[in-house]
């Protein structure tokens, strides 16, 4: 079986048609039933309306904040670093597009999690303590950009 070949599973159901006559099933009233808020047009409750009780999200406790100034990084661990050969720049735009980042975001920061056996010159926007620690014992240096 191909990818042409194959038939859809939905059940093929025609369009609800409501006000078209008594022989429909739904003409006159076309399925609203007979009077109330949602029988009229334009009739009905907001989202989240609850009868005029005490809608659900103003009883719950609102709890904490969104800081909007907060910076997201792209994170690259130490180990993932191996990958390159020894005296190689390895920049925000390497990263990318070796696959180790798929968005830079606010940046790139290099964890120290792993070892690294590699010399590099590594170009980034943050270092943990043991990212710099252990770039720098395998040979290799750390510049901010």
């Amino acid at each position: 079986m191909k990818l042409h070949e194959m038939k859809s599973m939905a059940p093929r159901t025609a369009k609800k048609r409501v006000g078209r006559g008594p022989g429909s099933g739904m003409g006159k009233t076309s399925t609203r039933g007979q009077k109330g808020q949602n029988a009229r047009s334009g009739g009905g409750v907001r989202l989240g309306f609850e009868g005029g009780q005490t809608p659900i999200a103003r009883r719950l406790p609102k709890r904490g904040f969104t800081n909007f100034n907060r910076k997201e990084y792209a994170i690259v661990n130490v180990k993932d670093l191996n990958r390159f050969e020894d005296g190689t720049e390895v920049t925000p735009a390497l990263l990318i597009e070796s696959g180790l980042v798929k968005k830079e975001l606010n940046g790139v920061k290099i964890l120290g999690n792993g070892e690294l056996t590699k010399k590099l010159t590594v170009k980034a926007a943050k270092f943990s303590k043991s990212a710099q620690e252990a770039i720098e014992n395998a040979g290799g240096k750390v510049e901010v950009c």
